[in-house]
Parts: C-alpha cells; structure tokens; sequence
C-alpha cells in the first residue's frame, strides 16, 4: 500500500474529498521498471519512482521493486537524507537473502522481499522450507515466495498456509507470463490457483505479462496476456465464493464493459486476496484506468513518464 498520504480530488456537492485512487486499486502496481521487458536503465528506474511517488496517483504505486544484486548502485543514486520504499526481489537466492537484507543501505525502507523457491519443474519444497525460515527470523518483513505453477505447487501453499497460521508473514507469488507461451497460464490454470489460495485464505502475487487492464494478444509475440483488470474481477469472485468455472470465464473476458460493470460500484472497497503485481510500467496500467473510467484523471493531469 502507499506509504504516502491518499491524494484526493473532491465531488462536486460533497464535503468529504473523494481519493483520487479509489481504494479498490490502491497499491495494486509495484514499480519493476528495471525489469523485462522495459529494462530501464537504474538511473532512470530511481528518478521516475521518485515523480510516481510525488504525483497526483501515488497511492495506485507500490514501492520500487529492486534486485538484491542491484542494492549497492542503487544506493548511489540516494539523497543523503532520502528514503525510498522498495520490495527486494531475491536475483541472488534464497540463500542470499540474509546479507542482501543486512546489507541494504539504511535509506532503504525494505517494504517487502520476494524470492523464487524453485524454477519450473523443480520441488518446491526444499526452497520454500529455508525462505521461510529466513521470513520467520524477520517478522517485521513482509515475505512473498515464488512458486512455480506446476507440480507440487498446491503442497506448496500448504506449507505456505501453515507458516501464516504460525504467525509467519509469507504469502505465495505466481509468474503470469514471461519470454515463452507456456509460461503464460490458460484461464482455467490461473482461476484454479486463485481458487487454491482463496480456500486457504492466502493472499497473493503476480508478476509478468499483466501489461494492460483487459485480456489482449500481443501482436508482436502473438502471446495471449492475462488483463490485470479480468485478475481482479475474478479475486472479487472468488472472495465472494465463484468456483473455478466462472473465475476463468471472466479471465478469459476480452470486453471490457462487464469486468468495469462488475466493480464500479465497489471501488471505495479494499481489494480482496490479490495483494497486486509488478509492472514495468507504471503509466500503463493507470492509462487504462482512465480510460475505462475506473480512476479519473484530475484536471487532465499527465502520467509521470
């Protein structure tokens, strides 16, 4: 969630100033621009962060996402008296994740930490059994593990539902596209592991391919992407008890009018389950918020490039 406080634009008659970032998406994109595929230059990636964060749709940005690799050069770029919230993102293992935690420069606010336990095809066990160890030892971090989508993955959450039941901060992290078409998960793949994490009351990530807000082909790639908008529709359901049929149904939606039709009247509400996702581009997203009329653009303010 933004650690700064909500900007708001105020309603025509009304007394009380309505946020200018409906609650509903507050915090949904977390910063990776440093990440594939827009690879921003670390200069570029800090210096942007900082305009997000100063803009008028602050509260729709989580914070910088950052390899532990990348800490040191990062910290070069910082004000003496800057702070910066950033999610590390564990490029060095779970093994590295002590030393890139006691490690990372004082003016890092380390507002979360995400690690892959396995790549795909891999148990997921052995990793995830040490990454939560590490989260158990640092209660005060907000711990995500990667988890491959495939074998093992629903003994996975339930390790990751029995730690959280024992007071640790973890919660799963899925990939949602990538460089290839099998990494990208059908419809009824991605409403089942929804499905999954709601019947243990796990909350959590995405990551890769949600670039735009409705589902779309790239015609570039010819890679089907999953829209960021159909995801949280189909959270909505499943906090609301849809099954696996109905969830994919509305990840499969390519229009628009009823995935805003099923929230526009309930964006003052937190949203469920999805705690959000990382995203390259932070003025994608909110372009399209805009432009389904989710988030209105006050006075006709510009995006922070």
């Amino acid at each position: 969630m933004s650690t700064q406080q909500s900007a708001s634009t105020a309603k025509p008659g009304s007394a009380v100033p309505a946020p200018a970032v409906p609650a509903l998406f507050a915090g949904l994109v977390d910063d990776a621009a440093v990440f594939p595929p827009g690879s921003a230059p670390l200069p570029d990636a800090v210096a942007a962060h900082r305009r997000h964060r100063a803009a008028w749709y602050a509260d729709l940005v989580g914070p910088l996402l950052l390899p532990a690799s990348a800490l040191p050069a990062a910290a070069e770029l910082l004000g003496p008296d800057e702070t910066v919230a950033i999610g590390l993102i564990g490029d060095t293992g779970v093994a590295g994740l002590p030393a890139a935690l006691a490690g990372a420069d004082p003016r890092f606010a380390v507002h979360q930490a995400e690690v892959a336990v396995a790549k795909r095809g891999e148990d997921p066990q052995p990793g995830l059994a040490a990454l939560i160890a590490h989260y158990r030892a640092r209660p005060q971090l907000r711990g995500y593990a990667e988890i491959p989508l495939a074998t093992g993955l629903l003994s996975a959450l339930d390790a990751v539902a029995a730690a959280r039941a024992g007071g640790v901060s973890v919660a799963p992290k899925f990939r949602t596209g990538g460089l290839a078409a099998e990494l990208f998960p059908t419809p009824v793949e991605l409403a089942a592991v929804i499905c999954a994490c709601r019947d243990r009351e796990l909350p959590f990530k995405l990551t890769a391919g949600l670039h735009h807000a409705v589902r779309h082909t790239d015609p570039g790639t010819g890679f089907t992407h999953h829209g960021f908008l159909n995801v949280l529709v189909g959270a909505v359901g499943a906090a609301r008890g849809a099954e696996v049929d109905e969830i994919a149904e509305l990840l499969a939606a390519t229009d628009p009018a009823p995935l805003v039709a099923a929230v526009a009247d309930r964006t003052a509400a937190a949203r469920p389950l999805w705690v959000g996702y990382g995203s390259c581009s932070v003025t994608e997203p909110l372009d399209d918020l805009i432009g389904l009329g989710l988030i209105a653009n006050p006075r006709g303010a510009q995006p922070s490039a």
